[in-house]
């Protein structure tokens, strides 16, 4: 068997119903599906997830959406109906995990709550990927990214301090909770194996995004300081940032370490820099950061980046090119290990990132084009749940599930 089919995955065998849309939801069952689960994805049938209609588009085919959801199966069901509802039951009885990011109370009033499904199988497991979670004052608020970005405070310190509070050009918080209801999950299934039972795993968006920012919340509840915008710096090592260099390229350096810092003014012929009080500690070189930065931007603004990069790789000082897209996909290094073929009929040939990690010999699956809305319906409700092909036909008519399915198996 090739160590890129998802049978050889550590999560082969794991079926996760993921009704889910949009990002955060999808994001861990796109995880998942890299180590080797089966996701059955439902989708409205008439609307499918919304994500399908981001920009930009090839040839009508959305990336985003086609990054996160390649591979899964789809499932066109009305959830709204009282069939497609129990046609969903269905689907979560024969189901290891169910993934789902509904405003809380929607699944209850559909009679999906985890504790309904959980009589007919002990052992499922769900996540919940909501705004604000399951329980608390705010958690029948909508929410997305954006909010939770704002809210926790990430946005407050992202920036320059003459910037206003910016929101990331990507779906940050959404990631982070993909990520951290895939890890609930993995633990759940990990507790299930020795217990039996199934159990909640409750994600609100914000939360993963407070974990990471928890220095600035300690700071403020032991020493009563706001955290504010610095830019590129972080207030905790000197010299830290991105440089320009002569030929208009952009270098980032991480001297964060006393041997770094040192090893950084030797590579600019600076040696005395380490020897003088206003630079010799790091405590010294944040009271002098400004200076010392300009002395590091007027060395690099010398040089073009590759001269720069060299002198600094040979000094062992920590630096990197501040790549983009296209950089970052010709990288030998990222085409070695991170990036993964991708083939499909309408969005040609590309690379995008596999895996977000190494799991034994398992090298991840192969990577197409996200399913057509629906594609899956029939012989996912005829192979998983045993309905008869008159069922079906009858579903088809009544706009219970995809019209488009009922030829695709």
């Amino acid at each position: 068997m090739p160590k890129n089919d998802v049978r050889s995955g550590p999560l082969a065998g794991v079926r996760v119903l993921e009704l889910a849309s949009m990002y955060a939801g999808p994001t861990a069952g796109r995880l998942l599906r890299d180590f080797g689960a089966e996701i059955i994805k439902v989708e409205d049938p008439s609307t499918g997830d919304y994500a399908r209609q981001w920009v930009p588009q090839k040839n009508g085919v959305a990336l985003g959406f086609t990054r996160l959801n390649s591979g899964k199966r789809s499932v066109g069901i009305d959830l709204r109906s009282h069939e497609g509802q129990e046609i969903a039951r269905n689907l979560a009885q024969e189901s290891d995990v169910v993934i789902e990011s509904f405003r809380p109370g929607r699944l209850e009033a559909w009679g999906l709550g985890f504790e309904e499904l959980r009589r007919t199988n002990p052992g499922l497991i769900m996540a919940r990927v909501s705004g604000f979670g399951q329980t608390g004052p705010y958690s029948s608020r909508p929410g997305f990214g954006t909010i939770a970005e704002a809210m926790s405070g990430f946005a407050y310190i992202n920036g320059w301090p003459d910037t206003p509070p910016t929101a990331p050009p990507f779906g940050f918080a959404d990631s982070i909770a993909g990520f951290a209801a895939a890890f609930g999950v993995t633990m759940s299934l990990h507790r299930r194996a020795t217990t039996g039972r199934g159990e909640l795993v409750d994600v609100a968006l914000y939360e993963p995004l407070l974990f990471i920012l928890g220095d600035s919340i300690l700071r403020w509840t032991t020493l009563q300081e706001v955290t504010e915008r610095l830019g590129n710096s972080t207030g905790a090592a000197s010299p830290r940032g991105i440089y320009k260099a002569a030929d208009g390229r952009w270098v980032a350096i991480a001297a964060s370490s006393q041997t770094i810092a040192l090893r950084l003014f030797d590579a600019m012929g600076r040696n005395e820099l380490g020897s003088d009080d206003r630079y010799a500690t790091n405590a010294a070189r944040l009271a002098n950061d400004a200076s010392l930065q300009a002395i590091v931007r007027g060395w690099i603004g010398g040089r073009s980046r590759d001269e720069v990069l060299t002198i600094l790789d040979n000094h062992e000082v920590v630096a990197a090119p501040v790549n983009n897209a296209r950089e970052v996909s010709s990288d030998p290094h990222f085409i070695e290990r991170t990036l993964v073929a991708f083939h499909g009929d309408r969005l040609g040939e590309a690379v995008m990132p596999g895996p977000i990690l190494r799991s034994g010999d398992y090298t991840g699956p192969s990577y197409g084009e996200a399913p057509e809305l629906g594609v899956d319906t029939e012989v996912v409700l005829r192979e998983v749940v045993g309905l008869p092909a008159e069922r079906i036909d009858a579903l088809v008519e009544s706009g219970v599930i995809s019209p488009s399915a009922a030829s695709a198996g």
